[in-house]
């Protein structure tokens, strides 16, 4: 009997218990669990993300073309918003920040309520000042200095950076970008991306209710920032800024000067242009309204732009009517009166006064069209297609710049198809051998062709990153190896086409006159383009500079200007005889800064080697073309 009353008060004790912690565990839950879980909040380690500083860009004598400059930024920590209805109008009438768009973020932000989000930034400091005193009324907001970019001068190649968005936060949050990152959007800022950006190190607090730090992790609990390698690009900002300088008031067009012997890009001007620090605020709708008008500012001509040829592209034509045997440099085509009927049809030279009868120097001299189209009706169509895709001028160079375009250059099949099965392609062929018709090219693809025949027919993919610096030193060819290929023109037929190149600058009526300096041994060709966008012609001059051996590629393109002759050679000289002028400066190597200097202790920069001729033989096996692409599409954005 007793056993049973001890059980039976020992069960009541425990159901008591029992209840009494049900009770307690209900009100900790439900009664006052969101009270307990706003201090639940507040109350735990919490680890900042510590931004990397960007990597910044300079020329090839480390003079600055991209920098980081201080800026004051706006953050907001959600977890502690009082009035959200004030808090917006406070945003909207100082940051023109929309109710919706606030609302969108604290959502978005609901299950990191106390990591800082960044509403606004580059404001400018009169606005700080101005508005610090009210920022007491909101101890959710708070002012940071952080850093943006400064872009010294307008331009395509380096591209901007901006926020990132939400498609790309979605394909990139792996990667360790959060939603205050920004990211290369276009040019040289996105395509090198994962070396720019370096990796963000990480503060772990601990706070107390009121946020404030507790001071346990003052030693080894912090992750230290890898800040991104700096680019040291191929090129030269005196001579970017003089050919920019010179380009005509008011055209639309593109100017590419190159290293012969290195394939690095030593000027780089699309016209018109604009200024990427633009993107480093929000966007007007009138900005953007200027950024987008008719002729285009921010298409990059030189890589995306895609133009018919015109005459530049006749030493293509020779070159497979040598190779193949059509003709020899003595052979004399179909006598010149102004031009050749094909078929039922009358094709008109340039000059309706007709250039008579030319061997294949004399035609590229004078432009002569007539020799060209008679030639073209010796060439097999799918011969044609296949030798100027192998010269490099229909397929993307590789170009470290994102969004590349490809050239055009039509088969049989495409004819048949477009036109239909009973399609013809003698007079079709007869326009592609001038450069007209169908074929299409970027100013750039041109460029490479040009300095190839200088480089006594070795093609160099065109490259803008000469080595980074920083943290770590690397070369381009560790970056990603240089594709090295051979034109298909035989050495004969080089030869004859540069002493072509020649007799059109410097031999008595060449069309490239205009491009003649004195003091070095100028090669090229002009070039008078019809097209689709307007009544004149484009202006083409293609040409390169020997002194004692080949020096720089030079290729002018002026849309719906005129001439080559008359428009583009002359600008083509001012830039040869800069070159010439200032060759020694252009070239003198200049020593690593202190702050470039790496870990090894290296002090100055190696010379940049020439690609010699007899270092490359013809049978030299070739890099996969494909790393450029892997690069762009799978690590750098």
């Amino acid at each position: 009997m007793i056993k049973n009353q001890t059980t039976i008060t020992f069960s009541l004790v425990l159901a008591i218990l029992f209840l009494f912690l049900a009770g307690s565990l209900f009100r900790l839950q439900v009664v006052e669990g969101a009270k307990y879980q706003r201090i639940a909040e507040s109350n735990f380690i919490r680890i900042r993300r510590i931004t990397a500083t960007r990597g910044e860009i300079y020329d090839h004598k480390y003079r600055p073309i991209v920098q980081n400059v201080p800026s004051q930024n706006l953050y907001l920590t959600s977890g502690k918003i009082k009035d959200l209805n004030a808090l917006s109008q406070f945003l909207q009438r100082n940051f023109g920040i929309a109710d919706k768009d606030l609302k969108e973020l604290v959502i978005k932000q609901r299950f990191k309520t106390y990591e800082e989000i960044l509403l606004a930034d580059n404001i400018p400091y009169e606005t700080v000042l101005t508005l610090s005193e009210e920022l007491n009324y909101f101890p959710e907001l708070s002012f940071r200095i952080g850093s943006t970019r400064n872009y010294l001068y307008p331009n395509h190649f380096t591209g901007y950076v901006g926020r990132i968005n939400e498609k790309e936060y979605g394909l990139y949050q792996k990667e360790d970008y959060s939603l205050n990152s920004y990211i290369g959007k276009t040019g040289l800022e996105r395509y090198y991306e994962v070396l720019l950006r370096g990796k963000d190190g990480r503060e772990i607090v601990q706070v107390d209710v009121k946020g404030r730090s507790l001071q346990l992790f003052e030693e080894g609990g912090n992750i230290e920032p890898l800040n991104g390698l700096s680019l040291i690009l191929t090129i030269d900002n005196d001579l970017q800024e003089f050919v920019s300088g010179i380009f005509p008031e008011g055209m639309k067009g593109a100017i590419v000067v190159s290293d012969v012997r290195s394939g690095g890009i030593l000027a780089y001007v699309s016209k018109p242009d604009y200024d990427p620090n633009l993107f480093m605020q929000k966007i007007s709708p009138e900005t953007w309204e200027y950024l987008n008008r008719e002729e285009k500012p921010m298409m990059d001509r030189i890589i995306y732009g895609t133009y018919p040829p015109g005459s530049v592209f006749k030493p293509v034509t020779a070159g497979i009517g040598l190779d193949r045997g059509l003709v020899t440099p003595e052979t004399r085509l179909a006598f010149c009166s102004g031009g050749l009927k094909v078929g039922n049809r009358f094709f008109r030279c340039w000059y309706s006064g007709g250039h008579g009868s030319n061997n294949v120097i004399d035609a590229l001299r004078l432009s002569c069209d007539t020799y060209f189209y008679d030639l073209s009706l010796k060439i097999n169509m799918e011969d044609f297609h296949n030798y100027v895709g192998e010269s490099h001028l229909y397929g993307r160079t590789g170009i470290d710049l994102p969004n590349e375009r490809q050239g055009f250059f039509p088969t049989t099949s495409w004819y048949k198809k477009t036109f239909g099965k009973q399609e013809g392609v003698i007079g079709h062929k007869v326009n592609l051998a001038i450069g007209q018709g169908e074929v299409l090219t970027t100013p750039l693809q041109i460029n490479a062709f040009y300095a190839a025949i200088a480089n006594n027919g070795l093609w160099i993919q065109p490259h803008l990153l000469k080595q980074t610096a920083g943290r770590g030193r690397l070369t381009r060819e560790q970056v990603m190896p240089l594709v090295k290929k051979r034109l298909p023109m035989q050495m004969q037929t080089l030869r004859t086409i540069q002493q072509g190149l020649w007799s059109v600058v410097n031999a008595p009526g060449g069309t490239g006159a205009n491009a003649r300096i004195n003091g070095a041994k100028i090669y090229g060709k002009t070039g008078s383009a019809e097209n689709v966008m307007g009544r004149k012609t484009h202006a083409w001059f293609c040409g390169y500079l020997v002194k004692d051996k080949p020096e720089i590629a030079v290729t002018v393109f002026l849309e719906n200007a005129g001439g080559g002759g008359a428009m583009a050679a002359p600008l083509t000289a001012k830039i040869f005889n800069y070159y010439l002028g200032n060759l020694e400066t252009i070239k003198q190597v200049t020593p690593l800064p202190p702050q470039f200097k790496t870990a090894e202790g290296i002090e100055t920069e190696e010379p940049e080697q020439d690609t010699k001729e007899e270092d490359i033989s013809p049978a030299e096996t070739e890099i996969d073309p494909s790393a450029n692409q892997a690069m762009e599409e799978n690590n750098v954005h």
